[in-house]
């Protein structure tokens, strides 16, 4: 790795071999020095979740000038929080996750291990962004994507924000997005969540489906909406889940 160059470190949570990262990776490649550490199989949905009663392994991938990969056997905070401590050369100047094969709009940003790496990113300070893009179809071609997420990766560079403050941007999956606009993480929840089929041997078993409901679609703000219109969205975010708000009301209560 060099010095003179911006590292950058990428995981994800469709682990090391998905297109969405080896896509991101690339472009990354051309803003500084790319260390990758991504789980071995995929572990969508795991959040901020730590392995803790097995041994984490890291296996080297490939190595060469300006570009190192490991997969982890492992969740997505695993891997970034194993990177960091024992892996990485020096502390990553940008830390990047994605890009995820699915959005990661609304409230699904709680559960997203994708976010999960962005969120740990910025317990150490280093400005972070999740990648995301709107359909899980491995074979689409990513290509119209690529002026958005050098529009993410050049705003987080060039700017200085305030701490903890962290990205989450998603890209629809369409060939001409519209652009790039700020947006708020939709309130909502997930309906009919479940479907429940029959196995061979006639024992019901549940799977994990359902529609998403945004509490405010109306509002101008409203991720889920913009990206449905054709617009990529950029939301700030924090992993500080304190409600600062109702600290004054708190203290008159007790």
């Amino acid at each position: 790795m060099n010095n003179n160059r911006p590292l950058i470190f990428i995981s994800n949570d469709d682990s090391y071999n998905a297109p969405g990262i080896k896509f991101l990776t690339e472009i990354a490649r051309s803003y500084g020095d790319v260390f990758v550490a991504a789980p071995e199989t995929p572990q969508s949905g795991k959040s901020s979740a730590i392995t803790m009663e097995q041994p984490i392994r890291a296996r080297l991938v490939s190595q060469e000038e300006g570009l190192t990969i490991y997969a982890v056997n492992g969740t997505p905070v695993d891997c970034i929080k194993l990177a960091l401590n024992e892996l990485v050369p020096r502390l990553p100047d940008f830390i990047f996750s994605g890009m995820n094969h699915g959005y990661n709009s609304g409230n699904c940003v709680t559960y997203s291990g994708t976010m999960g790496v962005v969120f740990e990113g910025s317990f150490y300070g280093i400005p972070s962004m999740g990648f995301s893009y709107g359909s899980h179809d491995h074979s689409l071609n990513l290509s119209a994507c690529e002026p958005i997420i050098r529009q993410g990766i050049e705003l987080l560079m060039n700017h200085t924000f305030d701490k903890g403050t962290c990205f989450n941007l998603n890209i629809p999956a369409c060939e001409k997005i519209i652009g790039l606009k700020p947006a708020i993480n939709a309130r909502g929840r997930w309906m009919h969540e479940y479907e429940k089929r029959i196995d061979p041997f006639g024992k019901p078993y549940y799977w994990t489906t359902g529609s998403y409901v945004a509490e405010d679609p109306t509002n101008p703000l409203n991720d889920v909406a913009l990206l449905e219109q054709g617009y990529a969205t950029i939301a700030p975010c924090t992993a500080d889940q304190t409600l600062h708000s109702a600290i004054k009301e708190l203290q008159k209560l007790l």
